[in-house]
Protein backbone atom coordinates (compact mmCIF):
# COMPACT_ATOMS: atom_id res chain seq x y z
CA UNK A 1 0.00 0.00 0.00
CA UNK A 2 1.56 3.60 -0.57
CA UNK A 3 2.01 6.18 1.98
CA UNK A 4 2.18 9.52 1.76
CA UNK A 5 3.91 11.83 3.58
CA UNK A 6 1.97 15.16 4.84
CA UNK A 7 4.08 17.69 5.98
CA UNK A 8 3.18 21.57 6.66
CA UNK A 9 4.69 24.24 7.80
CA UNK A 10 5.17 28.45 7.58
CA UNK A 11 7.50 30.03 5.82
CA UNK A 12 9.41 32.69 8.26
CA UNK A 13 8.86 35.66 6.60
CA UNK A 14 12.79 36.98 6.39
CA UNK A 15 13.73 33.84 4.97
CA UNK A 16 11.63 33.34 2.20
CA UNK A 17 14.32 33.97 -1.05
CA UNK A 18 16.75 31.53 0.33
CA UNK A 19 13.51 28.61 1.39
CA UNK A 20 12.39 28.55 -2.39
CA UNK A 21 16.39 28.34 -3.67
CA UNK A 22 16.64 25.51 -1.12
CA UNK A 23 13.95 23.95 -1.62
CA UNK A 24 14.13 23.88 -5.68
CA UNK A 25 18.09 22.68 -5.34
CA UNK A 26 17.99 20.66 -2.53
CA UNK A 27 15.18 19.87 -0.75
CA UNK A 28 13.20 17.74 -3.27
CA UNK A 29 15.96 16.39 -5.31
CA UNK A 30 17.16 15.25 -1.64
CA UNK A 31 14.12 13.33 -0.81
CA UNK A 32 13.87 12.24 -4.39
CA UNK A 33 16.95 10.13 -3.62
CA UNK A 34 15.52 8.92 -0.29
CA UNK A 35 12.51 7.28 -2.61
CA UNK A 36 9.99 9.92 -2.14
CA UNK A 37 8.16 10.71 -4.71
CA UNK A 38 6.50 14.81 -4.43
CA UNK A 39 3.10 14.99 -5.51
CA UNK A 40 1.15 17.57 -4.47
CA UNK A 41 2.34 21.37 -3.02
CA UNK A 42 -0.47 23.50 -1.43
CA UNK A 43 -0.28 27.52 -0.65
CA UNK A 44 -2.99 28.39 2.06
CA UNK A 45 -3.92 32.09 0.89
CA UNK A 46 -6.96 32.60 3.23
CA UNK A 47 -7.35 31.30 6.56
CA UNK A 48 -5.49 30.14 9.74
CA UNK A 49 -3.62 26.79 8.13
CA UNK A 50 -0.49 26.05 8.00
CA UNK A 51 0.86 28.08 5.08
CA UNK A 52 2.35 25.44 3.23
CA UNK A 53 1.24 21.58 2.53
CA UNK A 54 3.32 18.93 0.59
CA UNK A 55 2.71 15.44 -0.25
CA UNK A 56 5.41 12.95 -0.87
CA UNK A 57 4.24 9.22 -1.74
CA UNK A 58 6.69 5.76 -0.52
CA UNK A 59 5.53 2.36 -2.40
CA UNK A 60 5.13 1.16 1.44
CA UNK A 61 5.65 1.96 4.90
CA UNK A 62 8.72 0.48 5.50
CA UNK A 63 10.29 2.45 2.72
CA UNK A 64 8.49 6.13 4.23
CA UNK A 65 10.16 5.13 7.74
CA UNK A 66 13.45 3.96 6.79
CA UNK A 67 14.05 7.41 4.55
CA UNK A 68 12.80 9.43 7.44
CA UNK A 69 15.45 7.79 10.00
CA UNK A 70 17.90 8.71 7.19
CA UNK A 71 21.14 11.00 8.34
CA UNK A 72 19.86 12.56 4.57
CA UNK A 73 16.53 13.26 5.99
CA UNK A 74 17.90 14.54 9.01
CA UNK A 75 19.84 17.34 7.36
CA UNK A 76 17.64 18.18 4.86
CA UNK A 77 14.76 18.90 7.61
CA UNK A 78 17.57 20.78 9.90
CA UNK A 79 18.23 22.94 6.83
CA UNK A 80 14.56 23.46 6.47
CA UNK A 81 14.11 24.09 9.46
CA UNK A 82 16.27 26.99 9.16
CA UNK A 83 13.86 29.26 7.00
CA UNK A 84 10.57 27.72 8.25
CA UNK A 85 8.42 27.42 11.13
CA UNK A 86 5.33 25.54 12.73
CA UNK A 87 6.54 22.08 10.83
CA UNK A 88 4.77 18.84 11.27
CA UNK A 89 4.51 15.51 9.53
CA UNK A 90 2.11 12.20 9.19
CA UNK A 91 2.56 9.38 7.65
CA UNK A 92 -1.21 8.27 6.25
CA UNK A 93 -2.42 5.30 3.85
CA UNK A 94 -2.43 7.42 0.40
CA UNK A 95 -5.48 8.18 -1.30
CA UNK A 96 -6.39 10.17 -4.54
CA UNK A 97 -7.67 14.02 -3.54
CA UNK A 98 -6.90 16.34 -1.16
CA UNK A 99 -5.84 15.03 2.36
CA UNK A 100 -4.86 16.93 5.65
Amino acid sequence: MSIKLIMTWDIAPENEQDYFEFVISEFIPGVQRLGLEPVEAWATIYGNYPQIQVGMLANDLSLAQRALRSTTWQDLQQKLFSFVKNFSYKLVPARSGFQL
